[in-house]
């Protein structure tokens, strides 16, 4: 009959397990269809081209190469990844009874006058009782109401969300190596213009400093075409110890220590791409390693309902064990007289815990409804990124276009302006004016070349392009 009722547990037992008692929340679909100022001509993106297939530039790709390798808080990501691992494994074997191996002696010397120490002497002849035990004992608990299997589906989300943080890290670490190197080419073109007006100030200098010796101009003049000249070299160090800090910054991304940053580039040599598409919002949700993340988390919060709910419900527990047991020493392994065996099953149903196991399903219900609302915030954050790196590509693109022809004008200008000072139709204000204006102007080209670089890099590291 014990026989039979143990049987008919251990039926039920294979027959509820698996049974859920927590409903999954599911995602929100809050994608919009079109990104604000984006006619996709397909579903295609630029987000999901390889790294090496839209950044083509191979000093750029070496420093990437580096900084995946070397640089320390990729480094972090890839241990993160490693310990999930090892607990994601672990949690697997949750289905799996738990096996202990004891091996005891012992000997113990009751008091002649108490009733034990009367019943041994009397029984026995002895004066101690020995006791030598040798077990292996089993415990096995039925996955009634999912709670095993919620710890593993928690578990196995752990992991790959931190493989999704790795994937954030990568991009982002993309994303800031290609800006740096594109602002190092962008500040080795502004020295170059610099010196180069340097040298255009101490010409129009020497010009002055003769008419001044004619008596043509005012000790004024040569003041004033002083002051533009130490403007035009006080911009030479200022540009060298950014191009310094940037190398050192860029150094520091790639994981090795401050050095020169070779490049074999020049930023007036750096090609936009012009066709950049960006698809549609739905596909970029699949790429973003920051939605994926937010994704599996309320993956994980949806687990943790089911386990905190499977606690205030009845838990199934099977023992047993079995194992070799004597009084004597040389008994110990008389087999079989010394052979013993145990198998035990028991229910235990919380009644009172102080609230205890309702406070925590209420917390993790609470947890769950924060994981939506994290979600719709990385989309909403993610779709607001995409549509700023666009708007900065398209209005760049219009910026350059104008920039460029006013420095173009103002080249002319300047050249104008010195002929005209040469054979005295000008005066040393235009001269000097036009110089000034000219320099401004480039600078000012290269600073939106560059920004057009980065915007560039902006849209596909916000359309979750980096990490393939």
């Amino acid at each position: 009959m014990k026989r039979f009722n143990l049987i008919t547990i251990l039926l039920l037992a294979l027959i509820w397990s698996g049974c859920s008692v927590s409903k999954d929340t599911a995602l929100p679909n809050v994608a919009p269809g079109l990104f604000r100022n984006a006619l996709p001509k397909d579903s295609s993106s630029v987000g999901g081209m390889p790294l090496k297939s839209f950044i083509n530039d191979l000093t750029v790709q070496n420093l990437i190469d580096t900084a995946l390798v070397k640089n320390y808080d990729m480094q972090i990501a890839l241990k993160n990844i490693d310990a999930a691992e090892v607990l994601f494994k672990q949690s697997k074997l949750g289905y799996l009874p738990e096996l202990k191996l004891q091996v005891a002696a012992s000997s113990s010397r009751p008091s002649d006058n108490s009733l034990n120490g009367l019943s041994l002497n009397q029984f026995t002849g002895s004066t101690h009782i020995e006791d030598y035990n040798a077990n292996l004992g089993v415990v096995w608990e039925a996955d009634i109401w999912g709670k095993i299997r919620n710890q593993k589906a928690g578990a196995l989300a752990s992991f790959l969300q931190t493989e999704e943080a790795r994937k954030a890290v990568q991009t982002r670490l993309v994303a800031n190596v290609a800006q740096g190197y594109y602002n190092l080419l962008m500040l080795d073109a502004q020295l170059e213009i610099a010196k180069k007006n340097l040298k255009l100030n101490d010409s129009t200098l020497r010009i002055i400093n003769l008419q001044f010796d004619a008596g043509q101009v005012t000790s004024l003049a040569i003041q004033q075409a002083q002051a533009q000249q130490l403007n035009a070299a006080q911009l030479i160090p200022r540009l060298e110890q950014n191009v310094t800090l940037q190398e050192n910054a860029l150094s520091v991304l790639i994981g090795t220590l401050p050095k020169t940053i070779n490049r074999e580039s020049r930023l007036d040599k750096m090609n936009i791409p012009q066709d950049l598409n960006a698809g549609f919002p739905s596909s970029m949700l699949s790429r973003r390693p920051d939605i994926k993340s937010a994704e599996l988390a309320l993956t994980i919060a949806n687990a943790k309902v089911g386990v905190a709910k499977a606690s205030l419900y009845p838990s199934l527990v099977i023992t047993a064990s079995g194992g070799i047991n004597s009084f004597k020493a040389s008994n110990w392994f008389n087999v079989p007289a010394s052979l013993f065996g145990l198998v035990g099953a028991g229910i235990t149903q919380p009644i009172f815990q102080r609230g205890q196991l309702k406070t925590s399903l209420e917390l993790a219900k609470i947890d769950r409804e924060k994981s939506v609302i994290q979600f719709r915030q990385s989309v909403l954050n993610a779709v607001g990124e995409v549509s700023d790196e666009l708007t900065k590509v398209e209005k760049l693109k219009t910026q350059y276009s104008i920039a460029e022809k006013r420095a173009q004008t103002l080249q002319q200008a300047s050249k104008n302006a010195s002929l005209l000072f040469k054979s005295g139709m000008a005066n040393y204000l235009e001269v000097i004016t036009a110089q000034g204006n000219l320099l401004q102007s480039e600078l000012e080209l290269t600073t939106i070349k560059t920004e057009q670089l980065n915007a560039v890099v902006g849209l596909y590291r916000s359309l979750g392009g980096g990490w393939q």
